[in-house]
């Protein structure tokens, strides 16, 4: 039984499969309409999602599957003090899979090493959020056909944002990645990523302006500055407009660049950008149905 709390908990082979899988789903859907009747998948969110909640569960009914569960932690035994321990060891007797999300960084973990089934770790705190990850490869590969020999830039909170930490360490691992990070002074990636990618040798660099790099990526993830990770609700309304992307920074990118984001959007996207050919952000949440179904096949080793 295989768990994922990380996106490195797979292998670089294992993802390409992954992916592979993906792409026939989404070539041919109606082939896995029915791969997991009679498997029924626990969502249970201690923090509040739309996408990823909503994305699992699509993911499983078009797999054919149930699903149950609870959207936050009042709704569920947790406000009674129930540890996540108990929590889980009582869903396993419920469901076959079960994804987690919880505002306390390493609860998925505690909860997979308590489980009876297979635990999908979809967020935790400022930590990791490994299937957003999967979906940013998955949507990466899938319009450029490749995932190396590219420079991205990753825009907007990066201290507390676990899509951009999740998505840094997978693309570690695939050479030719070239790392821009654009943030304010007080929102820059941690230390402890940074000197992971001085370790390994791979380029990067800090800045603060955008429009200095724009005309230098091929990729552009942008992200929320997220309220809920602020102590101080001063530093949250001086930070939460720094960075705006509109039609004039896109007039200096390259042509065949994506714009990526994980949302929700705030307004670090002006709406006027969505009709681009180069906003992504919408196929992504697309291909994060695709890559949720194929996981679900994988973990509970269903094949079709």
């Amino acid at each position: 039984m295989r768990h994922l709390m990380s996106p490195l908990d797979f292998s670089v082979d294992e993802l390409n499969d992954l992916f592979d899988l993906a792409g026939d789903i989404e070539y041919d859907t109606a082939k896995y309409a029915d791969a997991c009747s009679g498997k029924i998948l626990a969502t249970c969110f201690y923090e509040p999602s739309t996408r990823t909640r909503l994305s699992f569960e699509s993911a499983m009914q078009r797999l054919g599957g149930g699903v149950l569960g609870f959207a936050d932690a009042g709704s569920s035994s947790a406000a009674k003090g129930e540890s996540v321990a108990d929590t889980i060891r009582m869903i396993s007797c419920y469901a076959d899979i079960c994804a987690m999300r919880h505002h306390k960084e390493g609860a998925p973990l505690v909860a997979a090493s308590n489980s009876s089934i297979p635990v999908i770790n979809a967020g935790d705190g400022g930590h990791q959020h490994p299937t957003q990850t999967l979906t940013d490869l998955l949507t990466i590969r899938s319009l450029t056909g490749r995932l190396q020999n590219f420079t991205i830039g990753l825009c907007g909170d990066l201290k507390f944002g676990r899509t951009v930490h999740s998505l840094i360490y997978a693309l570690m691992r695939y050479p030719g990645v070239d790392f821009i990070f654009i943030s304010p002074e007080e929102l820059r990636v941690p230390d402890y990523i940074a000197e992971g990618l001085r370790k390994s040798n791979i380029r990067y660099e800090e800045v603060i302006r955008l429009d200095e790099v724009m005309g230098r990526l091929d990729l552009l993830y942008m992200t929320r500055v997220q309220k809920e990770r602020f102590f101080n609700e001063e530093d949250y309304v001086r930070l939460k407009d720094f960075y705006i992307l509109d039609r004039e920074k896109m007039e200096a990118a390259k042509d065949e660049v994506l714009i990526l984001h994980p949302l929700p959007r705030v307004n670090e996207i002006a709406p006027e950008i969505d009709n681009d050919p180069r906003a992504a952000y919408f196929r992504q949440v697309k291909y994060g149905v695709y890559v949720r179904m194929a996981l679900i096949l994988s973990l509970l080793e269903i094949k079709v």
